[in-house]
């Protein structure tokens, strides 16, 4: 009777898909959809969201790259597993194996320091700063000027902003430079790792199940904010405090059920929902077959060359598990973009702003641009695919490291404000940091087996993609021989001082000339290709200018198109915070294939078979087997629910995103999204898009049951369903 249920509940969920709702929507656009969101569920004020400042916003945070949440006055984080797995990974030792054991804190003094540059932003403000960066903006400008006058407003009123100690701020694009907004944030720098289960739980299912429905992972961890005594931002110190957020988020363990309104509060990526179609066919005809390709060997390379459970694999285990994720992200994508014809949809869509154009003779300068716009996009595909092999063939980790050093002498040598980005005084810490973090992810014998492999592809590729300057450097011929690249390579991995930390760190205050005269085979070998780096990126830039001048004018065209079409218009994902809506729901993805909303415990002892990545910790088993539920479990389940599907509109950046019910309390956390919906960074469908979290009943019973996590749960502030804010 349960599964007949289940399956009814199912159908019922189809038949709202058509009702998916596409857009991820900056805070201040919602009132503009407060109607539809009532009409959905939200119970909250839709103008409350706009305020960042404010429950529920103020709650949620970057981890730069990643999204998380408050969930207790004592700076305690929630975000994915998979988000924090580097701090798991670096923590890491052959003997103290968090990756596989998990690690859990006693008390706040067990906390352990999170991976170098971790930070933790607290967003307090975004102002529309368009007019400033247009104001001196000319149609007579080449694009190398144009880049230049948009790069110094954007670090001049970067630096005002950040004039106020502990902040981090930013200018970002929206609607391909048709609007400038500053974004304010509370940069936090002392964080450390909480709680993060092993692989067994959090990464349950590994890459098999990665993208993939029906999903039993445990994919959350807890970081914690810690500030100086004086409550500001500060680095690592015994001293400091845990910072107190003025909003945090209440933990529902009474949850969600089939058909539940829900939304994400998160920081997406980006998307590329507006781009031509010459982009999309270069992207998909070329540019992710090659990169698949390429990265299928890089990953093949590494297992050969760091056995497993070796102190190297451990090193190179975040760098796998986000290649892979992108091969089958990748892969996906393009299968995504032929069932659902991405190239017809994206002609048909040009055909039609085309004919609306051409009815109205006041709008011809958009066609005009638009051209020009087609005609770069093609210029830069071609340079793109001309110097794909070799950035790969350029980047071993030193390599890297000594070039960004020598670069940093050269900046050096500018007033601060000139200075690329990256490479002024504000980025100092960061840079530190990365050159820290080297040693923990890298291994001399793993980094030159991917250089030599790397070196394959380079000098198997066309001719026109080789480069005169590497070619020369390290005097390659013709033909890749084995033999011949280990032997030019060898002498970089025997005597190097940037192998060194302590004697990379002290390069920072290196002058041009200290450097030009290291004996150094990589600080060599960065020099001799510095000049041709510097030449690629004068392209860029110049590029990227004569886009700023065209984009504006072709979203431009958009909005108003669609907005004769009735259609609203929300910009690409652009790693800022947006808002996101939909309902719990299953889906049907493809003929004969359905997907129920939930997942429950029952699913992972199927699964198991004691084989990575399916070996769930046998107390785990022993507690599902004896139906011990607790006060987590989902009546119409019969179960603990584990993971939930939503048609939310989503992409990678919302990992970790807090899933809110109807008053904001935290359901679920966003963790991935099916393999038939990856394609969605490109083409909406609502037929396939579906999202994947993790439920907030699973993440409690296995903390109160499997890891006795009793002081984490008893720090939050846990709800049935019927409280609100």
């Amino acid at each position: 009777m349960k599964q007949i249920l289940l399956a009814a509940a199912g159908l019922m969920a189809l038949s709202q898909s058509a009702y998916a709702v596409e857009g991820m929507f900056t805070p201040d656009q919602l009132p503009e959809i407060a109607d539809e969101l009532k009409a959905k569920g939200l119970e909250l004020d839709p103008a409350d969201l706009t305020d960042l400042t404010e429950f529920p916003m103020g709650a949620v945070v970057s981890l730069g790259g990643c999204t998380a949440s408050f969930v207790s006055p004592q700076g305690l984080v929630v975000s994915n597993h998979h988000c924090v797995r580097g701090s798991i990974q670096i923590n890491s030792t052959e003997e103290n194996n968090y990756l596989k054991e998990g690690f859990l804190a006693g008390d706040m003094s067990e906390e352990l320091p999170a991976a170098p540059g971790t930070r933790i932003y607290v967003t307090t403000e975004l102002t529309d700063v368009s007019d400033r960066i247009t104001a001196d903006l000319t149609d007579e400008m080449d694009g190398s000027t144009r880049y230049a006058a948009i790069d110094a407003m954007k670090k001049i009123i970067v630096s005002e902003c950040e004039e106020d100690e502990g902040y981090r701020c930013r200018v970002g694009e929206f609607f391909g430079g048709l609007q400038y907004k500053l974004i304010k944030q509370l940069e936090i720098r002392d964080v450390r790792l909480v709680y993060a289960d092993g692989d067994n739980i959090g990464k349950y299912g590994g890459d098999i199940d990665n993208w993939m429905w029906p999903r039993h992972t445990g994919d959350w961890g807890f970081y914690r904010a810690y500030v100086g005594p004086d409550g500001q931002p500060a680095d690592f110190s015994e001293d400091n405090v845990p910072y107190q957020p003025e909003h945090m988020l209440k933990v529902s363990s009474g949850g969600l059920d089939d058909g539940d309104f829900v939304m994400v509060a998160g920081y997406p990526g980006s998307t590329s929902r507006y781009e031509r179609l010459v982009q999309v066919e270069y992207v998909f005809d070329w540019y992710y077959p090659t990169w698949i390709e390429l990265s299928q060997a890089w990953v093949d390379t590494i297992l050969d060359a760091a056995p497993e459970g070796s102190d190297a694999r451990i090193k190179y285990e975040s760098r796998l598990a986000s290649l892979n994720n992108y091969i089958k992200n990748r892969g996906g994508q393009i299968e995504g973009a032929r069932r659902v014809g991405l190239t017809d949809l994206r002609a048909e869509r040009e055909a039609a702003l085309d004919a609306w154009i051409a009815a109205d003779a006041s709008r011809a300068a958009y066609g005009d641009a638009i051209t020009e716009l087609d005609a770069l996009t093609q210029e830069i595909a071609a340079r793109n695919k001309r110097e794909f092999f070799y950035n790969y063939a350029t980047n071993p980790d030193l390599l890297y490291a000594a070039y960004r050093l020598y670069r940093l002498a050269n900046e050096k040598e500018l007033p601060d404000a000139d200075r690329e980005g990256g490479y002024q005084e504000r980025d100092m810490t960061f840079f530190k940091q990365g050159l820290q973090r080297i040693d923990r992810r890298y291994d001399p014998v793993v980094d030159q087996a991917v250089w030599s492999r790397m070196l394959k592809f380079y000098m198997d590729a066309p001719t026109e993609m080789r480069v005169k300057a590497l070619d020369e450097a390290l005097e390659l011929g013709a033909d890749y021989d084995a033999a011949e690249i280990a032997a030019k390579l060898a002498p970089y991995y025997e005597d190097s001082v940037i192998a060194d930390q302590d004697e990379r760190l002290a390069l920072m205050d290196a002058s041009v000339e200290e450097l030009e005269a290291l004996d150094d085979p990589w600080m060599k070998l960065a020099i001799e290709l510095y000049e041709t780096q510097m030449e690629m990126e004068a392209t860029s830039k110049r590029q990227s200018g004569e886009l700023k001048a065209l984009k504006p004018q072709y979203m431009d065209a958009i909005i108003a198109f669609q907005k004769s079409e009735g259609q609203a218009t929300y910009p690409d994902a652009n790693s800022t915070l947006r808002v996101t809506y939909g309902n719990v729901m299953g889906g049907e993805p493809k003929d004969g294939m359905m997907y129920l909303p939930f997942t429950t415990l029952e699913g992972i002892t199927e699964k198991d078979s004691g084989i990575e990545p399916f070996d769930a910790p046998q107390k785990q088993l022993d507690l599902i087997e004896a139906q011990q539920y607790g006060d987590y479990e989902l009546d119409s389940l019969g179960s603990v629910p584990v993971n939930f599907l939503t048609d939310l509109d989503s992409t990678g950046g919302n990992s970790g995103s807090a899933t809110l019910n109807s008053k904001g309390e935290l359901v679920g956390l966003l963790f991935d999204g099916t393999i038939e919906s990856v394609n969605s960074d490109w083409h909406f469908d609502p037929k396939t898009t579906r999202s994947i979290h993790v439920d907030t009943r699973y993440m409690l019973w296995v903390m109160d049951y499997v890891k006795d996590a009793d002081w984490l749960i008893e720090e939050m502030t846990l709800v049935d369903g019927s409280e609100s804010e």
